[in-house]
């Protein structure tokens, strides 16, 4: 807890990973040492999701003048708009922003100078990574190679499928469907993929 003119003042952290996998610990202590008074948290969420409830709870928590702390820009929020517009609500509230790894303070001219310019960088970073993803993606295709989760039926699943729909006028495809454990759905598009 700060003060300033009398006044206390709050230093409010955020952190969040993306995977249930990933751990917290590196973030938390960082933003401890920073000297957050309360660190909120999302677990597993991606950066993406609109509503995250830690960050959610970190905006309400921060009042006017507090400040608010994070251990990497790309930690709170989705794109480059979206940080635009958060800095701007910040300084209309009068709240302070640091990223601690990216060493921006918005405090400075400087910090708020190097806030937009590394989140321009950042952004540009994922577009050229999503742009190759997708030129892979056109790349395995025109190779003939499938592109995405696995089938649910393989070749050898529909032949059969195939023979006891034919060999059998009673059989029904939802009778099939549920034999196979698969909707009826998934089977027309096995069928009609394998001509």
């Amino acid at each position: 807890m700060k003060i300033l003119r009398g006044i206390e003042m709050a230093v409010i952290g955020y952190a969040r990973v993306s995977t249930e996998e990933q751990n917290l610990d590196l973030q938390i202590d960082a933003l401890k040492a920073a000297g957050c008074d309360r660190i909120f948290e999302d677990h597993g969420i991606s950066a993406i999701v609109k509503k995250r409830s830690g960050f959610e709870r970190a905006m309400k928590a921060l009042k006017n003048g507090d400040t608010f702390v994070i251990w990497k820009l790309d930690r709170a929020f989705r794109s480059l708009h979206h940080a635009l517009d958060m800095l701007e609500m910040f300084e209309l509230r009068q709240i302070a922003f640091r990223s601690l790894t990216n060493q921006i303070d918005t405090t400075t001219p400087e910090g708020k100078f190097m806030y937009h310019i590394r989140f321009a960088f950042a952004e540009l970073e994922r577009n050229l990574i999503s742009e190759r993803t997708r030129a892979g993606m056109m790349a395995a295709k025109k190779r003939g190679k499938h592109v995405g989760r696995p089938y649910a039926l393989s070749i050898e699943q529909i032949a059969a499928i195939r023979k006891k729909l034919c060999s059998d006028p009673k059989m029904t495809v939802r009778a099939v469907s549920e034999e196979m454990g698969v909707c009826m759905h998934t089977l027309y598009r096995a069928l009609r993929r394998t001509g």
